[in-house]
Order: structure tokens, then sequence, then C-alpha cells
């Protein structure tokens, strides 16, 4: 649905969704695939997205929080398995595990309060054990796991838990080569035999994010957890843009120019004036800031024009500093845009466009940055699989 009182826009191709999760299966084709749908679905909408990466095929999906998890099922999403994984005491244990999504366990209080909500719901809690191989954040160390692993085997007997699945997370993913990747692995072997040995009947094994979905089949096991990749974008560009790996971005950053005007040569342009006509030329102003996610490192300077923008069959660069609520692009003196005329920040690429590769590129930082930080005062509009998955 178009937003008519908005002057930018998301528009996410949930058709492109489901195409890339069909590709990333193929990459994987032993394994289950989560689409991993956290932040947002990494800011394409939590919900549609969902629906779309399981008519890909997706038999999982993954949210950090829990609210999210929750969510999901709230809205009638009940066919796959949903894993969430990250939350501080306190969390609603309790209504996730009555909403039947699996939890991880990250520490052994964290099992203490799984096995209470459990009870005070008379519902088995689906647990999987979250085992830090290296990466050096949430889970359990290897010593931790022997010692939490007892007290989860008895919760398991008198039927508060069961014990479903051991994952965890590579540091390096992004460098296959990278030997912690092998060191990682080994250590992840050890803790599944170290839970199967002591009578887990476990029902997945999981390790592989985005990059080693495309890069390390070795690490594929039982499940493969994808991100990014989900949206088009590639996870390891220093080896490969999403069209190497069959993928296409699903969001478009668009808006319509707010003004057009006529400035003469030495004229500043935004905060500071970091950037002054260096002729008589024409502005463009663009409806968008860093309040809606434009990252302001992307700034440009008559030296260094910045992030991209799309104009026309022109590909442009931010003159001068991001602003809060908009930016300014040097249309050239010959330009003959008008006020309302389209422009596009990032898209799929395929017509030879900037992508949000190229944003994070000229902002110093990652894709997944640039598209999960696009703000929600920026209206999100779902098209392609609209109708099967509203």
């Amino acid at each position: 649905m178009r937003h008519v009182n908005a002057p930018a826009r998301a528009v996410v191709d949930l058709s492109v969704i489901t195409s890339n999760v069909r590709q990333l299966r193929a990459h994987a084709p032993t394994a289950e695939l989560m689409a991993v749908v956290k932040a947002d679905a990494y800011g394409h909408g939590l919900v549609p997205s969902a629906r779309a990466a399981v008519a890909g095929g997706a038999t999982w999906l993954g949210t950090a929080q829990m609210g999210e998890a929750i969510a999901l099922r709230a809205a009638g999403v009940s066919g796959p398995r949903i894993l969430t994984w990250l939350y501080a005491p306190g969390a609603p244990l309790a209504q996730a595990i009555q909403a039947d999504v699996d939890v991880a366990v990250s520490s052994a209080s964290a099992l203490v309060e799984v096995v209470a909500a459990a009870r005070l719901v008379g519902r088995t809690a689906r647990v999987h054990l979250k085992v830090d191989t290296g990466l050096g954040r949430n889970g359990l160390t290897p010593a931790d796991l022997g010692d939490v692993l007892p007290a989860a085997l008895h919760a398991q007997a008198e039927g508060a838990v069961a014990l479903v699945g051991v994952w965890s997370h590579l540091a390096f993913a992004d460098e296959p080569d990278h030997p912690t990747v092998r060191t990682q692995h080994a250590v992840f072997a050890d803790a599944v035999h170290l839970v199967e040995a002591a009578g887990a009947a476990l029902e997945v094994r999981h390790l592989a994010n985005s990059a080693a979905t495309l890069t390390s089949p070795q690490v594929h096991y039982d499940l493969v957890r994808p991100g990014i990749a989900v949206y088009g974008l590639s996870p390891v560009p220093q080896l490969g843009g999403p069209e190497h790996y069959g993928l296409v971005p699903a969001m478009t950053l668009e808006a319509e120019l707010a003004t057009v005007k006529r400035v003469p040569a030495g004229h500043g342009v935004s905060y500071a004036h970091q950037y002054v006509t260096t002729h008589d030329t024409v502005l463009g102003v663009v409806p968008l800031g860093y309040a809606d996610g434009i990252p302001r490192h992307a700034s440009g300077t008559p030296q260094r024009l910045g992030g991209p923008v799309r104009v026309g069959e022109r590909t442009l660069g931010v003159a001068g500093r991001v602003c809060m609520d908009q930016l300014v692009v040097d249309l050239g003196p010959g330009a003959s845009e008008r006020a309302g005329d389209r422009v596009e920040l990032f898209g799929t690429g395929l017509d030879g466009g900037p992508t949000a590769q190229d944003w994070a590129e000229a902002a110093g930082t990652i894709s997944y940055e640039i598209v999960t930080r696009i703000g929600a005062s920026v209206p999100r509009e779902h098209v392609g699989l609209e109708e099967e998955t509203a």
C-alpha cells in the first residue's frame, strides 16, 4: 500500500525474499533452513518477511528478542518452529513457552528460569543449549556446559524441558579460511558429543549463519541460520556480491525530491558548508536524514561525494552533510528534475543503481547496518507476495 503522505518509503519485495530462501536452501541441501527475522526482519518487516521466507521453504524462524517470537505466533505464523535466544532475567518465558516457541539457554540462571516457567504453564519447554565456542559473546563456555548439562537432563527427566538442540555462532564466518572457523567447529563438535553421550536425543545441531551457509558446507549440520542473505545482501562482499550467490536485495529505499533550486557558484550546501558549489548548479533536497537511518558518515565534499543517490538514469552523491531529516544532491547545471521526482538511495543494483553495499562503503560500515537502521519514520511498502502473506 502506498503511503501518500510519506515523502519516502522502503519498498520490500516479498517475492524476492521467497526466492532468496530457495537459493539458500540450494546452497545447503542437506540441512533445514532457519530464516533469521530478528530486528524486524533486518528492517524489512517482521511478519510479512517471515511469511515470505516460509513460502520459500524455511522450516524455522529465528528471533533474538522474545517479543518478536511471541508476535509471530500472535500473528498466526504457526507452521515453522521458532527459536528465540537473547533475553535477560524476568523475560516472558512462560508466554513464549505457551506460544510453542523454542528458547535458548545460555547460562545456568537461564535454565532455572526456563524450568520455572515451564512448570508454571504446565508445558514442556523446547530448549537449545547455546555454547560459546570462541566468539566470547552469549552462551555457555565448554566448562559451563559440563556443569549445566546434568541439571538440564534432570529437568528433561521430569518433563519440564526437552533438549532439542545445541548451537553456537562463528566469530569469523565471513573469512571462511580463518583458523578460528576450524577451531570453533571442533569445540562445537565436542559439545554436541558431550550432550548426546549424556543421553539427549537432539533434533538439530546448528552453527552456520549466512556466511557459513554460503561458504562453509562442513558446518551446515542439520540446520543453517541465514539472516542478511535472506534479504539478498552478501555477508561476504569481499568474496562476491549477491548475484554471485543467486541472491537479490529485497529492499529499495526511495523518495521524492522535496525541493529543486538553482544556486550560484560558491554557494555553501548544508551544515558547516563542507560542500561548496564550484559552478552554477541545481540542488535537490531529499527528505531523508539520519533520524530516518541515513548514516551521517555518508556525507560528501566536492572531493569525495557521499552516499549514492540515483536520479533518473544518473547516480550522484550526497553533497554536504546529511542532516536529521534531509540531505542534498548536486543535480548539475543542466538538471531538468522537478520537486516530486523520484530518487532511489539503494535498491537491487540490477539496473546499475546504488545498493545498500554501496552505502555501507560510503559510510565505512556493513550492509547489515544500512538496512536495519532505516527508522520507523520510513513506511514499509510490501509488494510481491502481499496477498499470500497478508
